[in-house]
């Protein structure tokens, strides 16, 4: 059984187990539990349900592991002959959640 959820303006396809990083849940301890309730599709041993946009009644729930911060990016732009150039960082604010179950 797994799931396609939406959470963040990005997709996830996910199952009972699965552990994903997401863009920053706030207001959520570690520890605590989350329940998604986007769900665009259901699929339970090849019977599929198509949500539009969602399905309703399904819902998938999940523990917050940890919250922490991405890899860093690096933004270098640069003009050559110009003597233009700058530089910017950046690291995303992360979510670490596991997936414990999926209803429908």
């Amino acid at each position: 059984m797994y799931a396609v959820m939406e959470t963040g303006g990005k997709q996830y396809r996910v199952a009972a187990g699965d552990t994903l990083e997401i863009d920053r849940l706030n207001g959520i301890e570690p520890g605590q539990p989350f329940i998604f309730e986007r769900v665009l599709l259901l699929n339970e041993d090849g019977k599929v349900a198509l949500g539009k946009p969602t399905v309703s009644g399904a819902k998938v729930l999940a523990d917050v592991v940890e919250h922490k911060r991405g890899v860093k990016v690096i933004i270098f732009k640069m003009k050559r002959r110009k003597g233009y150039h700058k530089k910017r960082g950046f690291r995303a604010e992360l979510t670490v959640v596991k997936i414990k179950d999926i209803t429908a």
